[in-house]
């Protein structure tokens, strides 16, 4: 029972300090993209998505690099994606203006091109299976993802950041009036980038040894502790956003922090790893789950290209709905994922 309340404690303290970080990078990033003159939705999609996503980068590349726990940190990215598409959206709404409004380029380039992210990575732990199947004692279907189809996704982000570069070409914001150091900025960046790496490291380790105390699959730990811990970056630069009436910005860090945990994340771990197995028994139901989440929040945003309280209260009922499935998955009550064993580091 020390343990556990140890652990606990551990956890809650590094989402602190990953808090007390992303409040630095959220200040550094805003500063950054207003010296530069970059479009609402580009700081949204891109410069906040990228800064905010940062521990759920270090949380794939600890777990891969100093954990061998690959697995534990896709878990914590699915997690993750999924809190930001159903939780920080549905908070936005609930504790911002009232209705979190979009526009049409958000719902048709954001959301459509965050829904070919998903595809792109199934694609890959696809391809990982058919030309490079591990065997393994049980009936799950394993495969190696290597460095070469690591680059799949990455070279799809690179398509991103073009299309986002040629937006910022189209569309130049005015120049800032404010007083803005930009070598300050960028050392406040750098500075909140090591305190959340800190962060990430004490909820990477608090996962594991629950796993261990519980005799459960990291996977279960990965995917909701870790993952609601590295996702208060995302929650708070959205929130905020959304209370001063910048439900754009809001939406587009979600999709634009989704894009990127995808597509450069979790690849991130393959690059350092050298080669990562993954379990596709799990990655499938999880990659499905993630898609009809994506396809709520889509029709959600497309009705009257806003986000309504009601459909709010809606999207968190289905994340505290997939929250409870997995639990019961992974404590051996319910067995619809056979690749997910009630045995410590059956992820």
């Amino acid at each position: 029972m020390m343990a556990v309340s140890f652990w606990i404690l551990v956890a809650l303290a590094a989402t602190v300090v990953i808090w007390k970080g992303s409040g630095l990078l959220e200040v550094a990033s805003e500063r950054l993209a207003a010296y530069y003159r970059l479009p609402e939705i580009v700081r949204g999609a891109v410069v906040v998505a990228v800064g905010s996503s940062f521990p759920e980068l270090s949380t794939t590349v600890i777990s891969a690099a100093l954990h061998g726990a690959f697995e534990l940190g896709v878990a914590a990215i699915v997690g993750s994606a999924l809190f930001n598409i159903l939780v920080i959206p549905a908070l936005s709404s609930l504790y911002g203006s009232g209705e979190l409004h979009a526009n049409r380029d958000l719902v048709y380039k954001e959301s459509q091109f965050y829904m070919i992210a998903v595809a792109v990575l199934m694609l890959t732990f696809s391809f990982a299976v058919i030309y490079n199947p591990v065997e393994v004692a049980s009936n799950a279907i394993h495969g190696e993802v290597t460095r070469s189809l690591a680059l799949i996704p990455i070279l799809l982000y690179l398509l991103y950041i073009f299309v986002q570069y040629q937006d910022t070409r189209d569309n130049r914001t005015r120049a800032t009036s404010e007083n803005i150091r930009p070598l300050r900025e960028w050392l406040r960046l750098a500075l909140s980038l090591l305190v959340i790496l800190v962060g990430v490291e004490g909820l990477v380790r608090a996962a594991i040894s629950f796993g261990e105390i519980f005799d459960t699959p990291s996977f279960l730990w990965g995917i909701t502790v870790v993952a609601a811990g590295t996702s208060v970056p995302d929650a708070f630069v959205s929130v905020r956003a959304a209370r001063k009436g910048q439900g754009v910005t809001s939406i587009a860090n979600v999709l634009g922090s989704n894009v990127f945990d995808l597509l450069v994340c979790i690849p991130a771990g393959v690059l350092v790893a050298g080669a990562a197995v993954i379990n596709f028994s799990v990655a499938a139901p999880m990659m499905a789950i993630l898609t009809a989440a994506t396809i709520a929040l889509f029709v959600a945003l497309r009705t009257d290209m806003a986000l309504s309280r009601r459909e709010s209260v809606l999207l968190l009922s289905l994340y505290l709905a997939f929250i409870s499935w997995i639990t019961a998955e992974s404590f051996a009550l319910m067995d619809l994922v056979p690749g997910l064993p009630p045995a410590t580091g059956g992820a």
